[in-house]
């Protein structure tokens, strides 16, 4: 009997169906999964059904819907106005006037996109039961062709860097299918690893921390307080660290991510007690990029990477691919810096145990 939890979607198994991929994407990266529990022969039997049929999944209920955002340009300042060189150098973190003037902002875009979420499971073969997320892209027949473009550039970066299942990274969510409905839209079904965000979790520790410097949440223990900054100064780290092995890893796979920030970081817990058992995951990589050395300058999406780079004074294959990978860099400094400062402190004040906390991330990753 069908859960009351769920209900059937509209998707008709006879609808248009994506390419199967490999089998092999399948194979589970977690230490005893599914690639454990179950032979391998047995995983090659079910893969490509389980891939492309959307009778193989159960959809339940709308979880929300997002855009996603890229790196448009750079300019100097935002909003036009000067650098606040002084206001920096007070920080005393060692920059000169100069090297401060030189330092860029990303100018950050929204595209026209939007896509929906959906919780699900998965109904029929060995894989029955495990939990999933739906990311569904509006289709071309909806005048959405940039959505098709993003659909297929998120499933093929995630078949390419699940093609080995001897190096699947845990720290960048795994995909388990996708599939085309009659009326165009393109499913993804991911994993359910997790629904927090880094940007969810940072917002309400936030907003905790000002409520206990209010004295809305009295510490009645004197050791308290230092006892909770360490917990949230270990899951930050813990969140940073998982974050950035995620992006090496696609880096060492000639593969951008080039949409990194807190809302493409995905946790499994939100609980800062809980940060032992935190694995963070990268997602969203509709946006990413292959700089293998035969690709580079090539991709509609990737048009304004290439554009930027030769701005820049990139000119050879070369120089545009490490282009790229300083951009995803950039990328992941302002994310660690969000990190530092948005769960320590309160908005538009930066503090020493911020700094500090910047500090150890430097240090631990050195």
């Amino acid at each position: 009997m069908t859960s009351n939890a769920y209900r059937k979607t509209s998707v008709s198994p006879s609808a248009t169906m994506l390419k199967a991929l490999p089998v092999r994407f399948l194979a589970s990266p977690e230490p005893g999964g599914l690639s454990r529990r179950l032979p391998r022969r047995s995983l090659r039997l079910i893969s490509a059904a389980l891939m492309t049929n959307p009778a193989y999944f159960e959809v339940g209920r709308f979880l929300g819907a997002y855009g996603f955002m890229n790196i448009t340009s750079y300019s100097s300042s935002q909003f036009g106005e000067p650098s606040n060189v002084a206001g920096i150098q007070d920080l005393g973190l060692g920059y000169s006037p100069e090297e401060i003037d030189q330092l860029r902002i990303q100018d950050i875009g929204e595209g026209e996109v939007t896509i929906r979420l959906y919780e699900g499971r998965v109904v029929q073969g060995p894989l029955r039961g495990t939990q999933a997320v739906f990311k569904v892209y509006p289709g071309s027949r909806a005048g959405a062709s940039e959505a098709d473009l993003m659909a297929l550039n998120e499933l093929r970066t995630h078949a390419f860097l699940q093609s080995d299942a001897s190096d699947i990274c845990a720290n960048i969510q795994f995909l388990l299918g996708a599939f085309e409905t009659a009326t165009g839209e393109q499913w993804l079904a991911f994993r359910d690893d997790g629904r927090y965000s880094a940007a969810d979790y940072a917002k309400v520790a936030s907003a905790r921390q000002l409520k206990e410097q209010s004295g809305g949440m009295p510490f009645w223990n004197p050791f308290d307080r230092a006892y909770k900054l360490e917990l949230r100064r270990y899951f930050v780290l813990k969140l940073l660290n998982g974050a950035m092995s995620g992006l090496v890893h696609m880096h060492n796979h000639d593969r951008l991510h080039q949409s990194l920030g807190p809302s493409s970081v995905i946790l499994n817990t939100a609980l800062e007690k809980e940060g032992r058992y935190l694995v963070p995951r990268l997602r969203d990589l509709a946006f990413s990029v292959d700089i293998g050395y035969s690709s580079i300058g090539a991709g509609v999406l990737s048009d304004g990477l290439w554009r930027r780079a030769s701005a820049a004074g990139a000119s050879t294959p070369l120089e545009k691919r490490a282009f790229g990978i300083a951009d995803d860099i950039y990328g992941a400094g302002l994310l660690i810096a969000y990190m530092a400062f948005i769960p320590f402190c309160e908005a538009g004040i930066m503090d020493g145990i911020s700094l500090q906390v910047i500090e150890d991330i430097l240090t631990s990753s050195s």
